[in-house]
């Protein structure tokens, strides 16, 4: 069977093969307990102390602002829930198309007597600065808003959003999984906390990060141990650490060319399904990120497109890899105010760095004959 096809990068990515090497060189050599006084323990402490230093020199903050998690979705609850701990509720403002890790949250924390205002984006797809400024009221106490799209690839005006923040002294979250990895980036003033996930950006999965300012403000949702500055308590993953701050040193290297190649690869992957195929929508008119197309094939059910391409090796998404097995519509698409047809009919298809030219144009094959294949069926 031939290796698939595999356009499913903002789900996860494939581990890069230097990354690989330098987590099993840690797995064999760095096995002791960071917290440990003795020579093993130091040795892993050590490990640890130096990604931490390189990944804050490449975000451009201090080690000390970066607590290393399990996941993304633990750095937003950190954040969200740790902000919010032991204060009488107050007003959050986010938005109807935040990944679920934020959506679920703040839904979680309306049902502990927070008040939320959740912003439409409209067909741009994210909400602007004058938008969050209008949703906030006195009480208003937190705002979470997404850097990039993870089902569009739309960006916010992080810079204009995190200016508002720190006008009103507000703090900010800003969950940038879906943009580190896909172009270079500094971290706006007014930025209170931003998310990251390794295995987003060929790193390994089980292992976030949450970029923090005023921890003193943070309660801790894991306690125990002194870990993390006393942040998040449990051993730390050495070699998921080791792997994370592996795949960010790499950007330094891959970026901006990376990103160039993939925003060819996009473009080129977008014009040939418009000259190939009729009734094709990219979903989101806003800028995007380099990798990302969400695209709507009118007069064509999605789930049906999506096992066909499967079998004929084509791997991609119909939205979020944490609403796989839904039976709605993308809840993203559906905010936008895009009708629930073209909600249906829509798929993702998402690069990385390792996607080739000849991946593309043996996609567009497939895609467009599966297209016209099912169009046939259905007006038969």
């Amino acid at each position: 069977m031939k290796h698939p096809i595999y356009l499913d990068n903002n789900a996860t990515t494939a581990l890069d093969p230097q990354v690989l090497q330098a987590m099993t060189h840690s797995l064999k050599n760095d096995y002791g307990n960071p917290s440990s006084s003795y020579s093993a323990g130091r040795q892993a402490r050590g490990v640890v102390d130096e990604a931490r230093r390189e990944m804050a020199s490449y975000l451009g903050v201090k080690p000390r602002e970066l607590i290393f998690t399990s996941s993304g979705t633990e750095a937003v609850n950190m954040a969200i829930r740790g902000t919010c701990a032991g204060r009488l509720p107050g007003h959050i403002v986010t938005s109807s198309v935040e990944h679920s890790c934020v959506f679920n949250t703040v839904q979680a924390m309306e049902q502990l007597g927070w008040q939320a205002t959740f912003l439409a984006p409209g067909s741009y797809g994210a909400v602007d600065p004058d938008a969050v400024r209008d949703a906030m009221t006195k009480h208003t106490a937190f705002i979470a808003i997404m850097a990039v799209n993870n089902e569009t690839g739309v960006k916010s005006d992080i810079e204009g959003i995190a200016a508002v923040a720190r006008e009103a002294g507000v703090p900010l979250l800003v969950d940038g999984v879906a943009w580190m990895g896909k172009e270079p980036f500094t971290i706006p003033l007014g930025v209170s906390f931003m998310s990251f996930s390794a295995h987003k950006l060929h790193g390994p999965k089980g292992i976030g990060l949450l970029v923090m300012r005023g921890r003193d403000k943070l309660t801790p949702l894991l306690t125990g141990g002194h870990q993390e500055f006393g942040l998040r308590a449990g051993t730390e993953n050495v070699a998921g650490i080791v792997g994370f701050a592996t795949a960010v040193e790499l950007l330094r290297r891959e970026l901006p060319h990376a990103a160039e190649r993939m925003g060819y690869l996009r473009d080129r992957f977008e014009e040939g399904l418009l000259s190939a195929c009729s009734d094709v929508v990219v979903n989101g008119v806003g800028l995007r990120v380099p990798n990302t197309s969400n695209v709507a094939f009118l007069g064509v059910d999605g789930e049906s497109l999506l096992i066909n391409l499967d079998q004929a090796g084509v791997e991609a998404s119909h939205g979020s890899a944490c609403a796989t097995g839904a039976l709605e519509p993308s809840r993203i698409l559906v905010n936008m105010g895009i009708p629930l047809e073209q909600a249906r009919s829509s798929l993702r298809f998402s690069l990385s760095r390792f996607t080739t030219e000849k991946e593309i144009d043996t996609a567009l094959h497939i895609i467009t004959e599966q297209v016209r294949r099912l169009r046939t069926n259905y007006s038969s």
